[in-house]
């Protein structure tokens, strides 16, 4: 009883193959029509109807020939099995209007497959018929499928069925060109085989050429990469060691000067900093810590510390008055390199482009939301304190806690937007998968 069950399983199975086949071809059909429609205008997918670079058609032309691979295959698939199954299929013989509509689809799927087909695979020029597959004429429709018998059919009617199944296997076995194995798997093999043991001393060289230009390509990068980086850094230190601090302490921050503090924050450190002296210096001499102190040599280790408080904020003043100018220093540094390397800027510009795309889905989601997490997540206010603390620090600028308050409020917000923005507008376009990816490990 099992035995029959799975004989009848493995029965149903192998007559569902056609219409399975089938449908597999139409919706890869459907993938080539959706990327034409969302990304080409309609049009087939070529850098010639597109505005995109040319690695982002040759993405799109990938899923393409994938999708193409598909629909050959399934097609021959429907092709061999349907011939077969058709000679042995008894309910052909009770042709009613169930088979009529069934065939009708089979034919909307036929027509659709081939219109898609026509724009990649083009028939030759001397054989122009062999599209009947698209134009199926209402009168040849049912040629498609065998026909049930009927008593006495004119010739021309006969003929003209002939013809039309003729051309449809002409255009379905040529649609069977893939062979035993899948042509990817042999283009491999040869692409391998040809690199392991070229032909010519040609194929060699062109080798050897592809290999250096790819090493120059990198070495230039990363030089230039790094010129980016040490030339500011540089430029920033020795300007400031060399010319603008000597200059500033020599004319503003001079030893005995009235300008000590370049702001109140300042010297509301240096306060509590000699306040704190003092407390932990009578602390220490109540409890026995240290030689009990008199007044007079109180007010002269406080007098020294206070000295040394003012050196210290004379100093910090000095390096942010130096450090506004050495980075405007810096920034026409980096101008100026910029100005000067536009080809290297187009050369580490292509490179960065390769190690990005050359990244997986998984990998460019991972980096989006470790970025999101980082600047606009729900921990991101403690980190942007922190940076504007440094950074008014950096520049001698007193610390507001309503202009931190208020950037933190607006800025991190208006990043989460634009980043928005180039995930739908440009990422969408150039990686529809790492999007889904994103959003799926983002859920």
């Amino acid at each position: 009883m099992k035995l029959r069950n799975l004989v009848r399983t493995a029965k149903r199975w192998y007559l569902g193959t056609p219409e399975r086949a089938l449908d597999e071809a139409y919706r890869a059909a459907l993938i080539i029509r959706a990327i034409e429609n969302e990304h080409f205008e309609g049009q087939p997918v070529s850098t010639e109807n597109t505005a995109f670079c040319d690695r982002v058609v040759a993405y799109f032309q990938a899923e393409v020939k994938q999708s193409l691979k598909t629909i050959n295959l399934r097609l021959a698939e429907f092709r061999a099995t349907r011939d077969w199954v058709l000679e042995r299929d008894d309910r052909r013989l009770s042709y009613d209007i169930a088979l009529k509509e069934r065939d009708a689809v089979v034919i909307e799927k036929l027509n659709f497959i081939d219109e898609v087909l026509s724009a990649y695979e083009p028939p030759p020029q001397s054989d122009k018929r062999s599209r009947s597959l698209v134009k199926v004429s209402p009168q040849t429709q049912t040629a498609v499928m065998p026909n049930p018998p009927e008593p006495q059919r004119p010739a021309a009617q006969k003929t003209s069925a002939q013809s039309t199944q003729s051309m449809v296997d002409r255009n379905t076995s040529a649609a069977s060109k893939s062979g035993a194995l899948p042509r990817s798997i042999l283009n491999t093999a040869n692409r391998v085989w040809q690199e392991i043991t070229p032909r010519t001393s040609e194929s060699e060289g062109e080798m050897v050429q592809k290999f250096r230009q790819a090493r120059n390509r990198t070495t230039l990068s990363i030089k230039f990469l790094l010129l980016l980086i040490i030339v500011p850094l540089l430029t920033h230190q020795l300007t400031k060691t060399f010319i603008f601090s000597p200059l500033i302490e020599h004319k503003i921050f001079k030893p005995h000067s009235e300008l000590v503090f370049v702001n109140q924050d300042f010297t509301n450190e240096a306060l509590e900093e000699l306040d704190y002296f003092e407390k932990d210096l009578r602390f220490k001499s109540l409890i026995g810590l240290v030689p009990e102190i008199s007044e007079g040599e109180m007010t002269a280790k406080l007098r020294d510390k206070a000295v040394e408080i003012s050196e210290k904020y004379r100093h910090q003043g000095t390096d942010a008055w130096s450090n506004i100018c050495a980075d405007l220093c810096s920034l026409a540094a980096f101008g100026g390199v910029i100005f000067v390397s536009r080809k290297e800027i187009q050369i580490l510009k292509d490179f960065l482009d390769e190690i990005i795309y050359g990244l997986s889905d998984s990998a460019k989601a991972f980096l989006i939301i470790l970025f999101t997490d980082m600047f606009v997540g729900f921990h991101s206010p403690h980190g942007w304190e922190v940076i504007l603390e440094g950074v008014s620090r950096h520049f001698g600028l007193p610390e507001s806690r309503d202009f931190n308050f208020l950037f933190i409020a607006t800025f991190p917000v208006i990043l989460d937007t634009v980043l928005k923005y180039w995930i739908f507008r440009y990422l969408n376009r150039i990686s529809p998968s790492a999007v889904a990816t994103y959003k799926t490990m983002n859920e």
